[in-house]
C-alpha cells in the first residue's frame, strides 16, 4: 500500500464552514476542498485600479495527508510556472506548524505576521514542508502581487507540492 496523489488534500481556511475563496484569510482548517486548476480559483481578478496600485492580497490553504495510515515524508513546494508579465506569486509555509491554526489576517491585504516568503521555481528549491502522518496538515500562504502590467486574460501560476511516502 502506498500514498496516492488522491490522499493529498488541499482545503481552504477561514473557519470550518468556510466555502468563500476570498475568505481564506487563515484561522481554521475548512471543510471545503480547494482543488485549484482554473482560473480565479483562489483569488479574486485583478481590477484595474488594483493593478495599477500594485495591490497585494493574501490566501491562506491547508495541505493535509488524507491517508488512513502511511505518513509522508519529505515534502516540497514550489511554483512551478507563472504567466510572464503578469502577477507574481510567492508561497511561505504558516510558522504555527503542523496540525496548528494559521494566523489570522485582518483582510486581504494584510500580511500574516511571520511568514516569509519566497518564489522556489523547482522541487529543489522548493519549500521543505514538515513530514506528515496520517490526518495531519500544515497552513500554506500564497501571496499575489499585480504587476502593473497590461490587461491579461489568463494570468496565473501553477503550483506543485511533491511528497515521499512508503512503497
Amino acid at each position: 500500500m502506498a500514498i496516492l496523489n488522491t490522499d493529498i488534500k488541499t482545503y481552504l481556511s477561514g473557519g470550518a464552514g468556510n466555502s468563500n475563496p476570498n475568505a481564506s484569510l487563515g484561522g481554521a482548517k475548512s471543510t471545503t476542498l480547494w482543488t485549484g486548476g482554473t482560473l480565479h480559483d483562489l483569488f479574486d481578478v485583478v481590477t484595474g485600479d488594483e493593478n495599477a496600485a500594485s495591490d497585494v492580497e493574501y490566501r491562506c490553504v491547508y495541505i493535509q495527508n488524507g491517508h488512513a495510515t502511511l505518513a509522508t515524508s519529505a515534502g516540497k513546494l514550489w511554483i512551478q510556472s507563472q504567466v510572464s508579465g503578469g502577477a507574481a506569486l510567492a508561497i511561505g509555509l504558516d510558522p504555527a506548524g503542523k496540525n496548528a491554526t494559521a494566523a489570522t489576517s485582518a483582510n486581504e491585504n494584510t500580511a500574516p505576521a511571520g511568514v516569509s516568503f519566497s518564489a522556489p521555481t523547482d522541487k529543489a528549491s522548493g519549500l521543505t514542508m514538515p513530514d506528515l502522518s496520517a490526518g495531519d496538515y500544515i497552513g500554506v500562504w500564497f501571496r499575489r502581487t499585480a504587476a502593473n502590467s497590461a490587461a491579461l486574460d489568463a494570468d496565473g501560476a501553477t503550483v506543485r507540492f511533491a511528497f515521499d511516502s512508503p512503497a
